[in-house]
């Protein structure tokens, strides 16, 4: 089941959203941490995100099982007033339990409708090249528009290449 958090669930479900970052960064997931990355420094990196939530420029939905959640992607909506028409997939997180099973998929589709649905018309993304993640994308329809050399370091610390994507959807289509 997926839903998006609302600021009340959000905070409710920051402690199981830390465990699945720590989850991902120590599967080697290219989210943006290194590796050591624990859960007080996840807990606390999701509090930041809580003001974001409530104002609305970060919709955040998660995929739960029996179990908890066990994915999460969030939608970071531009704020100047000539970007409005788009938003940034940010943060598509499947816990390793979980992974092949179209968790991501499903969690992608459901950012992508939601965008459409609120007249955004142009999605960015970037992720780790050849990274799982980078295939998901492209056989999802993105589109790559660039691939940038030792952009950011993974979770042991070794520089990668990232690819960006766009994908148009909604009206833009």
């Amino acid at each position: 089941m997926i839903e998006r958090l609302t600021s009340v669930t959000f905070a409710a479900a920051v402690p199981d959203l830390a465990d699945l970052l720590v989850d991902a960064v120590a599967g080697g997931a290219s989210v943006g941490f290194l590796a050591g990355f624990d859960r007080p420094a996840a807990t606390a990196w999701w509090q930041e995100r809580a003001a974001a939530v409530a104002d609305g420029s970060l919709a955040v939905w998660v995929h739960r099982d029996p179990h908890g959640i066990t994915g999460t992607i969030s939608l970071a909506y531009a704020g100047k007033p000539n970007a409005r028409h788009r938003a940034e997939i940010v943060k598509l997180a499947v816990h390793h339990a979980e992974r092949g099973r179209g968790v991501g998929r499903e969690l992608l589709a459901t950012a992508e409708e939601a965008a459409a649905a609120e007249g955004i018309t142009l999605l960015l993304l970037d992720t780790e090249t050849d990274s799982p993640a980078d295939h998901l994308y492209r056989s999802a329809g993105w589109q790559r528009y660039g691939v940038v050399p030792d952009y950011a370091a993974g979770p042991e610390g070794r520089l990668k290449a990232c690819s960006f994507y766009y994908k148009t959807v909604g009206a833009g289509r």
